[in-house]
């Protein structure tokens, strides 16, 4: 006795308002206040405050003024909402490497990166004082 295969069903198109997100994890529009810390190409560390444009459990989005590169490996103090640290001021600190720049802004100069976080540890740590860009 043979088994008949299955009727191939039709694709349901795809709805034209639909966006396609082919990467491994989803992005969420978070804007929360971020210091970023790390080191330029020539050496020389800095520190700059940004708003957190989208995060996903393997990296994040914002925009910077400070000329990093690719490779570049850049620490992230994401600031948490005091609803959901207790009423506390904490931030989440997770490193990371950029692996992709956008090209900077015409009128504000401000580079678009994006950063895949280096690995799974991250660590929420007590909210300091705003840092002033170097």
């Amino acid at each position: 006795m043979t088994k008949k295969a299955a009727p191939k069903k039709k694709a349901k198109p795809v709805p034209e308002d639909l966006e396609v997100n082919r990467r491994r994890e989803w992005r969420f529009d978070f804007p929360l206040g971020t210091l970023i810390e790390g080191s330029l190409a020539d050496g020389n560390k800095f520190k700059e405050e940004t708003q957190l444009e989208n995060i996903s459990s393997g990296g994040a989005y914002f925009s910077l003024d400070s000329g990093v590169v690719v490779g570049s490996k850049l620490n992230l103090y994401i600031e948490l909402p005091e609803k959901l640290a207790d009423g506390k001021r904490l931030r989440l600190r997770i490193g990371g490497i950029t692996v992709r720049l956008e090209k900077p802004d015409k009128k504000t100069k401000r580079q678009g990166v994006a950063v895949r976080f280096s690995d799974d540890l991250f660590k929420v740590v007590p909210a300091k004082k705003s840092a002033k860009k170097k």
